[in-house]
């Protein structure tokens, strides 16, 4: 399994679209929606300052997209190719492949959250305690892993005619209704009710709490927990069905 998650980062630090859509362009949307604003006005609902809000934001929007877009087409494609077949003759389990792509992917999202961090603290001064940033980056790139776990089952579910439309419709979708690119305090009540309990609102939320001196909320952690085990379930399911056709 080390092996297989190595060629995938391997694999992926070669792909040009993956430097641009996960390293420099959340950095890139930071300095869009976050930069321009005053470092002294709160942010709707939060205590929180408009650059210090987008700075999570965007790192989980970042990591977001390391490990779903990546992740669902390229298992997809794969499937197509014969590729997933022929590994299903080796000795790695099911459950190690679906795991080495879990695993591969959260290592990529690592440099989408460091960059939009230095981005911020460059261009806005955002600063936070050492503590804070250690936690800010290991709470982000763990909670990564739900999504990861989704872009695997995603990538089985759908063939590579339509696996992109459907990660689309996945990605921003949470991407939007659940915080990562506005307030969900701007939203009519009913939506920020159902908000409240999609894994990209609580993802966003880990961040938040820690950037105001606090720990993750227990309710962000426990929803992101159940989503994991969701999406998991989901991916092993789908891999062996998909393992029943072969």
């Amino acid at each position: 399994m080390n092996a297989l998650v190595t060629l995938e980062i391997a694999r992926a630090l070669r792909n040009k679209k993956y430097l641009f859509f996960t390293v420099l362009y959340p950095a890139a949307l930071f300095l869009m929606l976050g930069g321009t604003l005053d470092g002294t006005t709160k942010v709707m609902g939060t205590e929180l300052t408009m650059p210090a809000f987008y700075m999570v934001a965007m790192a989980s929007f970042g990591a977001l997209t390391a490990v779903l877009m990546g992740n669902s087409e390229r298992i997809a494609k794969e499937r197509e190719k014969g590729w997933v077949r022929q590994l299903r003759l080796t000795a790695l389990p099911g459950r190690g492949y679906v795991l080495a792509k879990t695993a591969s992917a959260g290592v990529l999202s690592l440099p989408s959250i460091l960059v939009v961090f230095a981005v911020a603290a460059a261009a806005k001064g955002v600063r936070f305690e050492l503590w804070q940033w250690l936690a800010l980056t290991g709470a982000i790139w763990a909670g990564s892993l739900v999504f990861a776990a989704l872009g695997v089952a995603i990538g089985y579910l759908a063939s590579g005619d339509n696996v992109r439309p459907l990660t689309m419709l996945c990605y921003f979708s949470l991407s939007i209704l659940g915080g990562l690119w506005m307030p969900t305090a701007n939203f009519p009540q009913w939506l920020q009710s159902f908000a409240n309990w999609l894994p990209t609102h609580a993802y966003a939320g880990l961040g938040q709490a820690i950037e105001l001196g606090d720990a993750p909320h227990l309710k962000d952690v426990a929803i992101l927990a159940v989503y994991f085990v969701l999406f998991t379930g989901a991916a092993a399911w789908l891999y062996r069905k998909d393992s029943l056709k072969a």
